[in-house]
């Protein structure tokens, strides 16, 4: 086995890996592949590798300590991020959707590290997931962490479920905003971060 012995992240090395590679060897063999092939031995072992890295955010602890990541600003300027990449896989056929993810808040007495920020992207988009649900839990999760005045989650994606199979429909992307505090009940706020979004 190429495999690490160690835990591959947060996935422990079960004692029924083995079942489980032999079970993907079924998989390539109902596509119509041969497992034995000499390019495709180790490819049962790779994709569940790959399976434990897109999925690692089930696993891993969201460490966005309130001590260290939170620092004092009496300013209530907008900040905005924007363009945080990410990769997450579509739990309806566990392909992947990739795309950008931006967030802006006015903060309350407290501001919040930008690699914070980024964590929290990554921490919710590496799992099996919908977009939809991943925008909410992005700006939940921020939202209760940072307590600001208001705040503005914008993701932007491309799904391969759409592009790949299906409908194939290779230019679509879907987009999904959720609005935290003011920005709830005040549009010029709104209006604001999406035109420095540049989609006002």
């Amino acid at each position: 086995m190429l495999y690490s012995k160690k835990a591959f992240f947060g996935v422990p090395v079960a004692k029924d890996r083995e079942r489980i590679e032999q079970n993907l060897r079924e998989v390539l063999r109902f596509l119509g592949e041969n497992p034995d092939r000499t390019d495709l031995v180790q490819t049962p072992n790779r994709m569940l590798d790959a399976l434990s890295f897109l999925t690692r955010g089930l696993r891993e602890k969201l460490d966005v300590s309130t001590d260290e990541g939170l620092f004092e600003q009496g300013g209530e300027d907008l900040v905005l991020l924007k363009d945080i990449e990410f990769v997450s896989l579509c739990e309806h056929h566990v392909l992947p959707f990739f795309g950008h993810t931006h967030i802006g808040y006015i903060p309350d007495g407290k501001i919040i590290g930008i690699s914070k920020i980024a964590k929290v992207v990554d921490h919710f988009s590496a799992r099996l997931q919908v977009q939809e649900r991943m925008t909410a839990e992005i700006a939940d999760c921020l939202f209760s962490v940072i307590k600001p005045k208001g705040l503005g989650v914008v993701v932007e994606a491309v799904h391969l479920c759409m592009v790949a199979r299906g409908v194939r429909k290779k230019d679509s992307k879907v987009v999904t905003v959720a609005w935290r505090g003011d920005f709830q009940e005040n549009c010029d706020q709104r209006q604001e971060l999406l035109r420095m979004l540049g989609c006002s």
